[in-house]
């Protein structure tokens, strides 16, 4: 676990060094400040991709990149168990409470029947969730939308996986177009003082999505998304 770490870092800092420059030129968004969590820790570090290798790196990989984005556009980042502290769910959307924005990067597994039954690979895509609990719920799911837009933008496209009504998903649906999803129990959002989204980047147990997006342009193309639209729905 220790060299895949070093390996991690070393391969982000070249990517965010050949991505600077080039990020969010575009955008008229005024400077905000924003949030970007890593989804998981070392030590709980969440799903196991098909190859073996864990979510917490695929969620640092874009992360990192999502921040470096943001910064190179002017705005304020905090980062949030980005170094592998141990930070626990009910603080990590209170370390920075007056941000603008909390947006916490995963990456998704299926429920183990399907992975039993060897249906991986009928199950990718991204997915964004919103909380009706989080205090700025019609903030957080402008925030999601904007997001979801960029991601489909960049040529992603949304996963329903989570909307369907078998036990442990069964999320309710809010635009089936962009699949942004409500999960009221999620704790980063419902405890989140200010907007927060949740990005589920794509499908890790899915042996061909992994491969995907495991690509460095591909990781770079979905950082930038995410950070588009994060600075997007700043816009008043």
């Amino acid at each position: 676990m220790a060299s895949d770490f070093i390996q991690l870092f070393l391969g982000v800092a070249v990517r965010v060094a050949l991505c600077a420059g080039v990020l969010l030129a575009g955008s008229s968004a005024q400077a905000a400040h924003i949030v970007v969590d890593t989804g998981h820790t070392l030590s709980r570090p969440g799903a196991t991709g098909a190859s073996g290798r864990v979510e917490y790196l695929y969620n640092l990989d874009v992360s990192n990149l999502v921040a470096a984005d943001l910064r190179a556009a002017g705005d304020r980042v905090t980062q949030v168990a980005a170094n592998g502290a141990e930070v626990e769910l009910g603080k990590r959307s209170r370390v920075a409470p007056t941000a603008d924005l909390f947006v916490s990067i995963h990456h998704d597994s299926m429920q183990q029947q399907f992975i039993d039954a060897g249906r991986q690979r009928e199950f990718a895509g991204f997915a964004v969730f919103v909380s009706e609990r989080n205090p700025k719920y019609a903030q957080s799911l402008r925030c999601a939308s904007t997001i979801a837009e960029a991601l489909i933008a960049a040529g992603e496209k949304p996963s329903l996986y989570h909307a369907e009504p078998i036990a442990g998903e069964n999320r309710p649906l809010i635009d089936r177009r962009l699949g942004v999803h409500r999960f009221d129990g999620l704790a980063v959002l419902k405890t989140a003082p200010m907007p927060a989204v949740l990005v589920e980047v794509g499908v890790i147990v899915n042996p061909d999505e992994e491969r995907r997006l495991a690509r460095p342009e591909v990781i770079q193309r979905a950082a930038l998304a995410i950070a588009r639209g994060a600075r997007a729905c700043q816009q008043p």
